[in-house]
């Protein structure tokens, strides 16, 4: 693996860090013009989203409607010059907000996986495309319908 592949390796575990609440890597490892692309968990809205400001609304998003939201690394880091992988899995408790989901949803653990692909430039993470199990992730909420 050449250097460069071994410390985009390294920006697996502050990555993940990020996801799991630590909003203070976010000015340390996302370049400030950052692009997340991700289709929107309830069919509707934009499928992407611009800058840190941006990628720290999604994560504080999610850990509203999931309380003691946690992230873990299942798959990886695979690493390029380029590009940086990595396979998770997640779990919480869901405490509602969500559009459709059923009444008694909430506080139900809710646990769902995705892959994370990451292109990276001089270091930073600047590109995301996002791919996460939404259909079991919305099954578990008990969502019939999305209006």
């Amino acid at each position: 693996m050449s250097a460069t592949a071994t410390a985009n390796a390294l920006l697996a575990e502050p990555w993940k860090a990020l996801w799991n609440n630590d909003l203070s890597l976010t000015d340390k490892i996302i370049a400030p013009d950052f692009v997340a692309h991700a289709a929107p968990l309830t069919g509707s809205g934009d499928d992407t989203v611009h800058g840190r400001e941006g990628l720290n609304g999604w994560v504080t998003g999610i850990h509203t409607i999931l309380r003691d939201l946690s992230f873990e690394i299942t798959v990886g880091p695979i690493a390029t010059d380029d590009y940086l992988v990595v396979r998770w899995a997640a779990e919480g408790t869901y405490a509602g907000g969500f559009p459709g989901a059923s009444q008694d949803a909430e506080g139900r653990p809710v646990r769902f996986t995705g892959t994370d692909t990451l292109l990276v430039k001089d270091g930073l993470l600047t590109e995301y495309w996002a791919n996460a199990d939404s259909l079991l992730f919305v099954q578990q909420l008990g969502v019939r319908e999305l209006s």
